[in-house]
């Protein structure tokens, strides 16, 4: 199948491109910008005037419940969410039922996945078998089957030492670990920033020095071991200021923020709006503009979707007892978007948070328009705005606290091995 794909703004942050240039695409793969190879003869010609042609968005949190949660969503739906989004390849943490420690189970994800022909599922394997945090999982044997990190989800290891034989491990083989840094004594039955707004509501809080205390941890055992370690989700200012003066000092540390807490503070809990139950919880003003401010600086890497599907009626329940997450591999483009207009972001460096960052982190072949690689492609409308309405998105989980917002950024075309896997119905 040879693609062409004319007259749209070409961004490639690896590249350092972003001008007006045909795409040229056959047997999968980008053969050509800007001037047709030789002998080139489209089967389909894709016109982009006035839109914009990246490489899919790579997303590094994207929860697709199976196996074992199938009623949150299935593999099917969470991927065509993820099509429709422009996300061409994501990992998927490894709190599955059961839990993704056995090498069978990653295969069998991959195989699955590879099946429905969308976008490129890159799981991430339990770090501790059954996320207990008390044996070390066969890491090796989960890389070779098809694993490209290893996590604790949101489950803390409480055992230090356990920590450091895993860090130690993943040295010694170039691993990345992806860990959630939250001190489980602290933040225990918490559900909510501990602050004002959880004091004015009755809500156990969860202080921003739970982050600070794991966070101290992880940062001072990776230094000692050498381990590579990616911290998912940072939520306070305090974190990012560890995490700067961490780099500073040469250690292979990587962290993301999720779009929700760039957007979101403790204040849009309003009155118990569980779509706001989220972890890491929403922080205060100052948090979220230091959440900026390290992504504009360069200290955190990327912004991830941190898509967790959940049924309607986990959500129904009361604030504390409403289950965590909300719907997001849809939003991932749109409140990227979003924050980079408000904070006088380039696009070019916007797309590069949610395409080459994360590729990098991940360590896989995405996230830029090189020659002869996949033609993974997202194409969207930057301008235009379309109005979030739980009921239209594709994923199973129609949770999320912006529901009702017009966001600007609207997905046209996304491709996936050159293959037209989402269109834009009419």
């Amino acid at each position: 199948m040879k693609i062409h794909i004319k007259n749209g703004r070409v961004i490639d942050p690896k590249n350092n491109i972003d001008s007006k240039l045909d795409v040229f695409i056959a047997a999968g793969k980008i053969v050509s910008l800007g001037t047709a190879p030789e002998g080139f003869t489209a089967n389909q010609t894709i016109d982009a005037s006035d839109l914009t042609i990246c490489p899919g968005l790579v997303d590094l949190s994207a929860r697709l419940r199976e196996p074992g949660d199938e009623y949150k969503a299935r593999l099917i739906s969470e991927l065509q969410a993820a099509v429709a989004g422009g996300v061409t390849s994501l990992a998927c943490p490894p709190d599955t039922d059961p839990v993704l420690d056995e090498p069978g189970l990653v295969e069998m994800l991959k195989h699955r996945a590879k099946q429905q022909g969308l976008a490129h599922v890159y799981p991430l394997g339990a770090m501790t078998r059954q996320l207990e945090g008390k044996a070390l999982s066969e890491m090796n044997e989960l890389y070779t089957a098809g694993c490209v990190g290893f996590s604790q989800a949101n489950v803390a290891i409480t055992d230090t030492q356990v920590l450091w034989r895993a860090m130690e491990y993943a040295a010694t083989f170039g691993f990345t670990l992806f860990l959630h840094a939250e001190e489980p004594f602290l933040a225990a039955n918490g559900v909510a920033h501990d602050g004002e707004v959880a004091t004015r509501l009755g809500l156990k809080g969860i202080p921003s020095a739970a982050e600070a205390l794991a966070l101290a941890t992880i940062l001072r055992i990776a230094q000692a071991t050498g381990a590579k370690v990616h911290i998912s989700r940072l939520s306070t200012a305090e974190g990012v200021d560890m995490v700067r003066a961490a780099k500073k000092q040469g250690l292979k540390i990587s962290c993301d923020v999720s779009a929700n807490h760039l957007h979101l503070t403790e204040h849009d809990i309003g009155y118990f709006d569980a779509n706001c139950h989220l972890k890491p919880p929403l922080r205060t003003q100052r948090d979220k503009d230091a959440l900026s401010a390290g992504l504009k600086d360069g200290t955190i890497d990327a912004i991830c979707s941190d898509h967790t599907p959940v049924d309607d009626d986990a959500k129904l329940a009361p604030f504390a007892e409403a289950e965590i997450g909300a719907t997001a591999l849809e939003l991932l483009l749109p409140l990227t978007l979003k924050w980079a207009v408000a904070q006088k972001v380039s696009l070019i460096r916007a797309i590069e948070l949610i395409t080459q960052a994360s590729a990098q982190i991940l360590g896989i072949p995405a996230g830029d328009l090189n020659p002869n690689s996949d033609a993974d492609l997202c194409i969207f409308n930057a301008n235009e705005y379309w109005k979030i309405c739980p009921n239209t998105l594709k994923s199973q989980g129609k949770n999320t606290p912006f529901s009702g917002l017009e966001l600007a950024g609207k997905v046209k075309f996304t491709l996936v091995h050159g293959q037209i896997v989402y269109q834009q119905a009419h």
